[in-house]
């Protein structure tokens, strides 16, 4: 299964659209995970018009994300168990968050998707992927825009960074 996965696309603070690649990979993937930081819903709403979506609040979405998105949501695709936050505070500290935040279910999370810090980032630790695929639209503390692929069969994970 392919699955797009973005974060932090600050719609409309930083633009005012997404980028046409993102549209594109929509129409190949089965599914979206968003980390969230839409701020608007409609961005929700358009992803939604090309492809199934699971995303969770961030930060600096609007109360209207806020109320119709949860903080953090788990799902299963294929057997792999992934975790899907935002995350909070400093970069250097936002594993902490995150493995506090996914406390009692951790040891059953094969990847944690997240994002907070537009920086792209594909980690192992503890036998477990830690995958941030940037921001798409919003460069400010990352050095490129970027976005994520999971391709996921027969129990193989394999995340990649898709620099725009």
């Amino acid at each position: 299964m392919k699955i797009l996965v973005i974060s932090d696309t600050h719609i409309p603070v930083v633009t005012n659209k997404l980028p046409y690649q993102i549209i594109q990979e929509t129409k190949k993937a089965q599914l979206c995970l968003h980390a969230g930081d839409f701020i608007s819903y409609k961005v929700f709403e358009e992803l939604s018009s090309h492809v199934k979506v699971v995303g969770v609040r961030g930060n600096m979405d609007t109360e209207e994300v806020k109320k119709k998105l949860p903080e953090k949501e788990i799902i299963e695709v294929e057997g792999i168990r992934i975790g899907l936050i935002h995350g909070r505070g400093a970069p250097s500290s936002l594993i902490s968050y995150i493995e506090e935040k996914f406390y009692e279910e951790i040891k059953t999370l094969n990847i944690i998707v997240f994002g907070h810090s537009h920086n792209p980032m594909i980690r192992k630790i503890n036998n477990r992927i830690y995958f941030n695929p940037g921001s798409p639209t919003d460069k400010f503390f990352a050095p490129y825009n970027s976005y994520g692929i999971l391709n996921i069969e027969r129990g193989n994970i394999e995340p990649q960074i898709i620099r725009i």
